[in-house]
């Protein structure tokens, strides 16, 4: 056994929070300073004394030791075709994440095919609903456009509509972009093939937080949406609904700026909806969202000796 085969093994753990699997992962290899081959090595009294896991716990342990055989081999298979693991503890899993999730929804692994460097730069997602307007549409690309140019990263969540439009914009301008996959990374095979150029350049990565061979699921598409927001520094909603993934994702993202008070480094940009569109963008504004308007300005009533401002001179 390998280190990546006891890291998977943990990191899947069936119905276990992030949050309970992440402090398992620091207790054993921070606070007692253990190799996973020594914990693995525990028995049923150590695990409920030392690790403090009621019988339930103890049980799944017990029952992914004899999965680590297929986990050996499965870690064999993604260094073999090169994709990267990369654990939450290490220098390459990317800051934005942990800062932005904290130990309670960053993901304890992370797989990886593509320019892994594009983790550390500056990350903006471009996100809304599958079926766009045609408003929506045309700020997609005029935002995607701007964020191109001003080096950032695009991170999409490659479902279909903004998310797609935003990947092929930043690929049509030669700008960068991180997939975020709704599946494991094992099951993009079409996609891989599709965008195999972009990779081999240095221009796209796809990034995976779930088992390696999970299919997609509607499950894995609302999680995935937590790891698009968390990757990004700010983050752009061309349209929304009043349900679904872009909704959730700003409200949870709303939410976290509050609870973290991160308001002075993290946005959540929302473009202001005319009055006779049936979208929600304007309600995610009065929740607490800035707004922006085609031009890019931010919307607001300017006072006496206030300047309009747009928010990439911000």
């Amino acid at each position: 056994m390998n280190e990546n085969s006891y890291l998977m093994a943990l990191s899947h753990l069936p119905r276990w929070r992030t949050e309970k699997i992440n402090k398992l992962l620091v207790q054993i290899l921070k606070e007692l300073n253990l190799t996973f081959a020594e914990f693995f090595d525990s028995d049923d009294k150590d695990l409920a004394n030392t690790f403090k896991l009621n019988t339930k716990e103890i049980s799944d342990i017990q029952d992914v030791k004899n999965e680590l055989p297929n986990y050996a081999y499965l870690a064999d298979e993604l260094l073999n075709q090169r994709y990267e693991i990369i654990p939450i503890y290490s220098t390459e899993y990317p800051k934005s994440l942990k800062d932005n999730l904290r130990i309670n929804f960053s993901p304890p692994v992370i797989y990886v095919k593509g320019n892994k460097e594009l983790l550390h730069e500056e990350k903006v997602a471009v996100v809304g609903s599958r079926d766009v307007s045609d408003k929506g549409f045309e700020f997609t690309k005029k935002i995607t456009q701007k964020l191109v140019k001003q080096g950032n990263v695009i991170v999409s969540g490659f479902a279909k509509g903004v998310d797609r439009l935003s990947l092929d914009v930043s690929i049509d301008n030669n700008g960068k972009s991180i997939i975020v996959l709704p599946q494991g990374i094992l099951t993009f095979a079409s996609g891989f093939k599709k965008y195999y150029q972009n990779i081999i350049k240095g221009e796209v990565l796809v990034l995976s937080a779930f088992h390696p061979k999970a299919p997609w699921s509607v499950g894995l598409a609302m999680s995935r949406n937590r790891y698009i927001y968390g990757l990004a520094n700010d983050i752009y909603v061309a349209e929304s609904n009043s349900r679904g993934g872009t909704w959730e994702g700003v409200m949870d993202g709303l939410r976290k700026i509050k609870k973290f008070k991160m308001e002075e480094y993290r946005k959540i940009y929302v473009r202001h909806a005319a009055k006779d569109e049936k979208c929600a963008n304007n309600l995610l504004i009065k929740h607490g969202a800035i707004g922006i308007n085609d031009e890019l300005e931010v919307v607001k009533k300017p006072g006496p000796k206030e300047k309009q401002q747009t928010f990439f001179d911000e």
